[in-house]
């Protein structure tokens, strides 16, 4: 009898173990610029490969040097404002906010931080304006790669991939796209 309690206090431990074990990556965030959404951030990818678009320009002079820290000041995700980043790229280009219906279904994602030019179809030289239907080619969220969006906002800055670990204590992200330079700080 006392084999049986101790095994089954055993896999009772270990179930709670591997179900309280999680790989970062499953939070709630919101990367919405305002409170009007339902958006679950659970289907965001917080790392990524560092795989570029074709056409995205390094910045030639950033003001955050590849290999350079900076504080995060943004709150795209729990745990992102104030998190320590390691600069992994600097890039010149637009940047945009987004509002789309994800192509696995569920709510409209509103004011979604950030896309760049380079990840829209058929993004030519100029900025898409205010308004404007573009077809996205990012993949920063299920559901996003391919969606019908509307630009909500345009800007010409450096943006930077960084590394990074929440504030939270969750696992490092590694290659987060994209923060721009309005949102870091020197440490």
């Amino acid at each position: 009898m006392k084999k049986l309690i101790v095994m089954l206090s055993v896999t009772a431990m270990i179930v709670f173990s591997v179900s309280a074990c999680g790989n970062g990556n499953d939070t709630n965030h919101a990367h919405s610029s305002n409170n009007n959404h339902h958006d679950e951030h659970s289907d965001m990818n917080h790392s990524s490969s560092g795989e570029l678009p074709d056409k995205l320009q390094e910045a030639a002079a950033p003001t955050f040097p590849v290999g350079s820290e900076a504080m995060i000041r943004a709150d795209h995700m729990e745990g992102m404002n104030g998190a320590t980043a390691t600069i992994v790229g600097a890039y010149d280009t637009i940047v945009y906010t987004v509002s789309y219906m994800p192509t696995t279904g569920g709510e409209k994602v509103t004011d979604h931080k950030w896309v760049i030019h380079e990840e829209l179809m058929n993004a030519g030289d100029a900025a898409f304006e205010q308004g404007t239907e573009v077809v996205l080619q990012a993949d920063h969220m299920k559901g996003m790669d391919g969606a019908t969006a509307t630009i909500d906002s345009a800007e010409q800055t450096t943006v930077y991939m960084v590394d990074y670990v929440p504030t939270t204590g969750e696992g490092k992200v590694t290659n987060h796209k994209w923060v721009t330079e309005s949102e870091l700080e020197a440490p």
